[in-house]
Parts: C-alpha cells; sequence; structure tokens
C-alpha cells in the first residue's frame, strides 16, 4: 500500500486481500498466545458453537428443565465466552467497517437474487433461514465451522483443516452455479 493510502486504510470501500488475510493471520496467532498465556489452554478462532449456545439461552427461557437435562448443554457450557465475543466483533466490525467505508445500505433482496428469484423478501428470508439451518447442522455435524477447520486448521498444518477449507470452497462454487443458474 503506498504511503498515501495509509492514511485512507480503514475508509477504503475495499481492502486488499492481502492485507485483509495478513491481518487475519495475526488476529488467530494473537488468540492462541493470549489464550494460552492466560487459560493455559490454546483457543483457536471459530464461531459455530456461538450460535447452539445462543440458542441454548434461547431455549433455557422457554423450558430450564429440558435444557439442563441436554446432554448437548451438559458438554458445551451456555456461556457468554471469548467465542461470542468474537462472533459480536464480527457483525460490529462489518457495521462499522461498512459505515466507514460508506457501503452501508438497507438491503432486502440483494440485487443477484432479486434477478434470479424475484423480489420478495419472505421468500428470501425462508431461505435464508433454511440455509443457516444447514450450514448449522453441517457445522455441528463436522465438530466445526469454515472458520475453526478452515482459518484454525491450516493455521495449524492440519491435514483435516486443509481437505476441509477445499470441501468448503468447492461446495460454495457448486452451490452458486446450481443456485444462481442463469443469474448473471
Amino acid at each position: 500500500m503506498q504511503e498515501e493510502d495509509m492514511g485512507n486504510f480503514l475508509v477504503r470501500r475495499t481492502w486488499s486481500p492481502y492485507w485483509a488475510g495478513a491481518i487475519a493471520g495475526i488476529l488467530a496467532v494473537t488468540s492462541v498466545i493470549a489464550s494460552t498465556k492466560m487459560l493455559s489452554k490454546p483457543k483457536y478462532i471459530g464461531a459455530s458453537t456461538t450460535f447452539v449456545r445462543a440458542a441454548g439461552f434461547i431455549e433455557r427461557q422457554i423450558s430450564k428443565e429440558h435444557t439442563e437435562n441436554n446432554d448437548y448443554f451438559t458438554a458445551q457450557k451456555i456461556k457468554v465466552d471469548w467465542q461470542m465475543m468474537f462472533v459480536v466483533g464480527i457483525f460490529l466490525g462489518a457495521l462499522i467497517s461498512s459505515v466507514m467505508g460508506k457501503t452501508y445500505q438497507k438491503e432486502f433482496v440483494p440485487p443477484i437474487w432479486k434477478e434470479r428469484f424475484g423480489d420478495r423478501p419472505f421468500i428470501r428470508a425462508i431461505w435464508a433461514f433454511a440455509g443457516g439451518i444447514v450450514a448449522l447442522f453441517g457445522a455441528r455435524l463436522a465438530g466445526g465451522c469454515p472458520s475453526g477447520h478452515g482459518l484454525s486448521g491450516v493455521m495449524q498444518f492440519s491435514i483435516s483443516g486443509l481437505i476441509a477449507i477445499i470441501c468448503f470452497v468447492i461446495a460454495g462454487v457448486v452451490t452458486a452455479r446450481v443456485v444462481y443458474k442463469g443469474g448473471k
């Protein structure tokens, strides 16, 4: 990045993927070092468990007894932890960067979806919710999400992490081609 661009780095509409990747790598290594020093146990970047714990918070409000007797929540305690703060930080960081980069806009139906399936927000919401269910089920089945297996796994030179990220990319490309075939 040139000298004159450094002052505008945070407000650029897009960041260089090289800089963004380097920053993500520094974040991943920093999280491992900090968690090892503070907790005596390394914590790797991941997000999917947060959504399950959030569902546990909601379930506990509806049926406390059922939640307390749920084997999964006995093993995975329902709590606010570093990972939940990481997910909140992802949301806030995206919001802040879109506002600072002047790209924030309210959009109920993305243009590529509208071109292929129409502009009905309710239908888009149903498909988005269904996609989220499938993604979360897959993440739980795989024992982690793309950030956990992909970023943290590859960072550790894990063969399973490398295989997982290759599968995520292939599945994403295939899904996009199937869903948006005929779209531009």
